[in-house]
């Protein structure tokens, strides 16, 4: 994916944002240079870019793009839509939608296959919401030890919103789902730059289709899905790992077998061990899909390389969550795991929303502290003191950072 100089700078108005794009019409949200095909850029990684519809955000890959969300904007409930994290498998990302011919498409071992636009399931159907995290498999990934291949996400490949739509289990209800049906699959729109690459696809057994909290979501945070995060259609599967969450999403096929692709049982796979657990050196024989988040905390202030100052009230935040339990409780150390304090949690957004923490420190002396956290959830389980896998998924280890108090 090649870079237009003009999207590295200063951020642009609404006027110039507009104009630069040429949108002619709803839906068309992204400019010529997302294309498909085009070369590499030599914008560094790491380095903070610009993509439309998105503010300043930390390169990691630029095609297909992978941009991380900066620390600062977890200092909140909600991430906001243009800070949201994006993350695409294939190169051949969609940069504009006709909302007057798309259509989400339900078929398969069904009665009565749908073909539904976009005004279909805004009026047709009961409209639901849900505050979720949508977390990458491989977020955190840098911080394994020995180090695994892969996007180096630091902690930013996650976010939380509120998702509107659809029920899946209403659609497949009005559908008809066939006895005997075992799985149901999802694609999207996102196309791969050869042939022989097997096209992005995922799969959930029918009974967790169909469970109610699975959703279609054409709505985020009040506001049409990002055209980076999924325009016009997202699949939400609220306590799993966003592999499953498709983007773009417009196929769904009711299956009566168990479903095969190479997303499934090549990518995006966990050894069976506890916790997801391996040695180096020493890999597991066995492995699944990865499917439900772990438990896990993060410091979101201080931020990396911020300095306190002794002697002064100084608020250390953070952000808990898992895969649908719910947070209990939050512990946080100053002194290098020495001593924990239970830290205050803020009011509880719902089972599948992270939940912020805080805890008042006022450090006596300068020096280096190393600050730890852990969570505890309502299921009686607590973070790892270490997880290493091949892949480097599902990381959930006791969190540290190094703060400078002056």
């Amino acid at each position: 994916m090649k870079f237009d100089n003009q999207f590295l700078q200063p951020p642009l108005n609404r006027r110039s944002f507009v104009r630069l794009l040429g949108a002619a019409g709803m839906g068309t949200l992204m400019s010529p240079w997302l294309t498909r095909g085009a070369a590499k850029s030599d914008v560094p990684v790491d380095q903070l870019v610009r993509f439309p519809g998105k503010t300043d955000l930390i390169l990691r890959t630029d095609r297909p793009p992978q941009l991380e969300t900066p620390l600062h904007y977890f200092q909140q409930d909600l991430t906001p839509n243009e800070a949201f994290y994006v993350r695409w498998h294939m190169e051949g990302i969609p940069t504009s939608v006709d909302l007057g011919t798309f259509r989400l498409q339900l078929a398969g071992h069904v009665e009565k296959p749908l073909s539904l636009s976009l005004a279909d399931l805004r009026h047709q159907f009961e409209p639901v919401s849900v505050i979720a995290v949508n977390q990458c498999s491989g977020n955190s990934r840098s911080f394994f030890e020995p180090r695994v291949p892969g996007g180096q996400w630091r902690n930013g490949a996650m976010g939380n919103a509120r998702w509107t739509g659809v029920r899946l289990r209403d659609l497949l209800d009005r559908a008809g789902v066939k006895a005997a049906a075992v799985d149901v699959s999802f694609g999207g729109l996102d196309r791969p730059p050869l042939a022989a690459t097997p096209i992005f696809a995922k799969a959930l057994s029918v009974d967790h289709a169909r469970d109610g909290e699975v959703m279609v979501a054409y709505a985020m945070n009040g506001a049409e899905l990002p055209m980076l995060n999924g325009f016009p259609l997202r699949l939400v599967v609220p306590g799993w790992y966003a592999t499953y969450w498709v983007k773009a999403l417009n196929e769904i096929t009711v299956l009566p077998e168990k479903f095969h692709g190479f997303w499934m049982d090549k990518a995006y796979r966990i050894p069976t061990t506890p916790a997801a657990n391996e040695v180096p050196g020493q890999l597991a024989p066995e492995t699944e899909p990865i499917n439900r988040m772990n438990l896990r905390s993060v410091f979101v202030r201080p931020e990396p390389g911020e300095q306190v100052a002794r002697q002064t009230a100084f608020e250390i935040q953070g952000l808990a969550f898992d895969g649908g339990y719910g947070i209990e409780r939050v512990e946080v150390s100053t002194d290098d795991g020495a001593n924990w304090q239970t830290a205050r949690l803020d009011p509880d957004l719902g089972k599948y929303s992270w939940r912020r923490w805080r805890l008042a420190w006022r450090p006596a002396a300068a020096g280096q502290y190393h600050l730890k956290v852990r969570a505890f959830n309502r299921a009686g389980q607590r973070q790892n003191d270490r997880l290493w896998n091949r892949s480097g998924f599902m990381r959930n280890v006791i969190e540290q950072t190094d703060v400078e108090v002056i």
